[in-house]
């Protein structure tokens, strides 16, 4: 190294700020599905597709925004990227307004990219701030910030977005002309007034993240070099982009649906009737549980999905430093299947809290695959970084069919399908142990 390690602390820390901001918006996305559901009279599946808009971004914006990036190198890439997500923050404004379930697909997909080219540029430079050997530990740090964001975005949405009554559509066909008018008004406000104030913030951030001076620290910063017809050869990246895929697709299934099995499974009224789950509720919702409607109840212990990951991403930023990494991916994941088992057979508290401790196994697994999957490919780490920002289309593909599965067999026994996706990162990660990459 030409520096020292800590002449890239003020980077790092830099960097990490935008993994807090994607992770609180990402999260607050998913509070639409259940408003959505309700408000548009959805089923689970056609509620999925608001996730499919979202993820669908990934599938078509990575592989263009690695070859951007290439050219204009990572900090533009970020600049771009925040702008991009301010658009989309915008374009909510004319969805909430119009009450069109479409533009609201087209303002989550326009979000969605420019989350995708933030994420294209980010992860891998975020890994090259440092030794290689410890870059699964950095990645890790930079995460756990991801999931601050993404374990306090279920508590601002219960208190914004499922913090008031939706009507079903008899109800809503019930109300005199002005009763309408104004209720279709308060569903655009509860919308409106978060994301615009989040647009923003992110132009703010985009004009000052462009007057950060940030070293250039990997080859494609200097050099157009690098291709994707070499990066698709490597056996190693191209499992590790499937990992991916089936990581984002199980961890949206479950924080996008936890609301709905909640409901499902009679969970409010169980909280209600235990003192220790009433003062939890009350703890995180900062009120009386009796006063709060059942889907806000409900929407309180989402806090506990997203706060594991947060709090397992910290302690595991520190395992990576003392063992393999690929050997922490494999029994993280092997507990998440483990988890989903005994909630797809079970009942009562078990059946609850079973799949919110799979976001404590959650933690370590995007940033672990990530840093494996990109270990070697030196100047092809751009395009490395835009297959496997791709992959994350798993969260467009495997919610749709959890929410399948949910409507036909229900919510419980479809935990088997974010199950399977835990068992083959099980597999790659004793993969990956087994073949280090020789320096």
């Amino acid at each position: 190294m030409e520096q020292p390690s800590r002449s890239y602390r003020l980077p790092f820390i830099i960097v990490t700020s935008l993994f807090f901001l994607w992770g609180f918006i990402t999260v607050l996305v998913d509070a639409f599905i259940p408003r959505l559901k309700a408000v548009f009279e959805l089923s689970f599946f056609e509620a999925g597709l608001a996730q499919f808009a979202f993820f669908m971004a990934y599938a078509l914006v990575s592989i263009p925004g690695g070859y951007l990036i290439a050219r204009i190198g990572y900090k533009k890439g970020v600049v771009v990227g925040l702008l991009g997500m301010g658009l989309g923050c915008l374009a909510f404004w004319p969805a909430a307004e119009f009450r069109v379930f479409g533009i609201f697909l087209m303002a989550m997909f326009i979000l969605a990219a420019g989350i995708t080219t933030l994420q294209v540029a980010a992860n891998p430079y975020v890994a090259a701030l440092g030794s290689p050997a410890t870059a699964s530990s950095r990645l890790t740090l930079a995460q756990a910030f991801n999931s601050l964001g993404t374990t306090i975005a279920p508590l601002v949405s219960a208190a914004f977005i499922l913090g008031s009554v939706v009507l079903t559509g008899d109800e809503i066909s019930a109300l005199g002309d002005a009763a309408r008018t104004a209720y279709y008004a308060t569903e655009a406000g509860a919308v409106q007034g978060p994301f615009l104030i989040l647009a923003g913030l992110l132009v703010v951030l985009a004009f000052a993240f462009s007057r950060f001076q940030l070293p250039s620290i990997l080859d494609t910063d200097h050099h157009r070099s690098g291709s994707y017809a070499d990066v698709l050869k490597s056996r190693r990246l191209m499992l590790g982009a499937l990992g991916i895929f089936v990581y984002v697709g199980a961890e949206v299934s479950i924080g996008s649906y936890l609301v709905n099995y909640f409901l499902e499974s009679g969970m409010p009224q169980a909280v209600l009737d235990s003192a220790f789950l009433s003062g939890i509720a009350g703890w995180l919702s900062g009120s009386d549980p009796n006063t709060l409607i059942p889907a806000r109840l409900a929407g309180t212990f989402v806090f506990f999905y997203w706060g594991g990951a947060m709090m397992g991403r910290f302690v595991g930023a520190g395992l990576m430093q003392r063992f393999r990494p690929g050997i922490i991916l494999s029994l993280f994941a092997a507990a998440a299947v483990t988890l989903l088992l005994i909630a797809s057979a079970s009942s009562g508290s078990v059946a609850m809290w079973a799949p919110l401790f799979v976001g404590l196994c959650n933690s370590v697994m995007f940033p672990t695959i990530f840093t494996l999957a990109i270990d070697g490919l030196d100047q092809n780490t751009a395009q490395g970084s835009g297959i496997l920002c791709t992959a994350i289309v798993g969260g467009a593909i495997i919610p749709p069919l959890f929410g399948a599965m949910g409507d036909s067999i229900g919510l419980q026994i479809a935990f088997l399908v974010p199950a399977a996706c835990y068992l083959y990162i099980s597999w790659y990660g004793r993969y990956c142990a087994r073949r280090p990459v020789i320096a």
